[in-house]
């Protein structure tokens, strides 16, 4: 059977998604990444097996406009650079990253050369460079040899020069490659949702990286598939059980005008999302969402009075909304897409059966 995204199985999510389905509905924004997968389960510590990479999200493409944005946390226990400057600042300045626990540092140098050598930026008053970019991490280490430090700089640079608008690879791709989401195998996904034009006509996107949950919890459509489905479990042959140890960072978008304290309020309807699969935000869980708006492009001025449209307060609900939905779909995209993969110590994450999927699906009356 060909894999199919969750919405072309016919489970029935609620709102209207974009053309894509993707984050990249969203006008302007790029999204590329790197896969790096080398190596048997028998490679030498250090050496391999390698199952992880990096995808950067950039806000406005190759435009230095920096974009209003936010972020709030479900369960800390995680890593995302530059959230200070960005609560500060209330803006994003550079490209996203989002890759593995132990490729933070690299991923993170490497994207401010690369904005310094493109001229992806705009000076400050005095004509100097200066950045702190937003890169955020989930731990691979079940699957990856993540110790081996395997992301280098030119990963970055190539997911950095190649990012591009369009559909979105999904499953094991870019820093999602070795991640596990709900004991199957995880990684990348995205969704998107499009508002009617009595609710704006807006456009929002979510991109995440997952690697959270327990098989137990996982629910679809509200259908307790996971407890239908035990089977086929992972067997981690580390120091890691079988415990919901793992993280996930959800960036959304949108071209709603929204400034940062609504960004803010839109970070914090995301867990809604994760909720719905079943997510319970454990305590070895890294839980961040970052969000951002497209809208007001002058917004972001270094001497002039910057002139701002601003959505009502009284008219976010259906952003809120069209938010959790578009987030829950990307999650089961994720499950949709991803491959069965063996990486570290002869450890095997199994892909998600879709046809048993629907088997379950049909037997709870949730699709003809």
């Amino acid at each position: 059977m060909t894999k199919k995204r969750a919405r072309d199985l016919g489970i029935p999510f609620e709102g209207t998604p974009g053309k894509l389905n993707a984050i990249t509905d969203v006008e302007g924004i790029t999204v590329g990444m790197t896969t790096l997968i080398k190596g048997d389960q028998n490679s030498k510590i250090g050496e391999g097996p390698i199952r992880t990479g990096v995808t950067v999200v950039l806000p406005r493409g190759k435009n230095p406009e920096p974009v209003f944005g936010a972020s709030a946390t479900l369960n800390g226990n995680g890593e995302v650079t530059g959230l200070a400057w960005l609560e500060e600042s209330g803006f994003i300045e550079n490209p996203i990253g989002l890759t593995n626990t132990h490729s933070v540092g690299v991923v993170r140098d490497a994207i401010i050369e690369w904005v310094f050598k493109n001229n992806v930026f705009i000076p400050t008053q005095y004509n100097v460079y200066w950045s702190m970019p937003i890169v955020g991490e989930t731990w691979d280490g079940r699957l990856n040899d993540c110790n081996g430090f395997h992301v280098k700089k030119a990963d970055v640079f190539s997911a950095l020069d190649q990012a591009k608008s369009g559909a979105v690879l999904e499953g094991n791709v870019g820093g999602g490659t070795g991640m596990v989401l709900h004991h199957y195998k995880g990684g990348t996904c995205t969704a998107s949702r499009v508002l009617p034009k009595s609710q704006g006509g807006y456009t929002i996107g979510v991109l995440a990286q997952a690697n959270y949950g327990e098989r137990r919890n996982l629910t679809i459509a509200g259908v307790p598939v996971g407890k239908e489905m035990m089977e086929n479990l992972p067997q981690y042959h580390s120091l890691f059980g079988s415990q919901d140890a793992g993280s996930i960072i959800v960036v959304v978008a949108t071209d709603a005008p929204m400034l940062p304290h609504q960004l803010k309020k839109l970070c914090r309807r995301v867990p809604m999302g994760l909720a719905r699969l079943g997510s319970y935000g454990a305590n070895s869980s890294g839980d961040i969402f970052l969000a951002f708006s497209t809208a007001n492009q002058k917004g972001f001025q270094r001497k002039d009075i910057a002139q701002l449209d601003m959505i009502s307060n009284d008219e976010l609900d259906p952003i809120f909304e069209a938010t959790i939905q578009a987030v829950e779909e990307a999650l089961v995209n994720c499950l949709c897409a991803a491959e069965t993969m063996t990486g570290l110590n002869n450890t095997t994450v199994h892909s998600m059966p879709q046809e048993k999927l629907i088997a379950l699906l049909k037997k709870y009356n949730r699709i003809p």
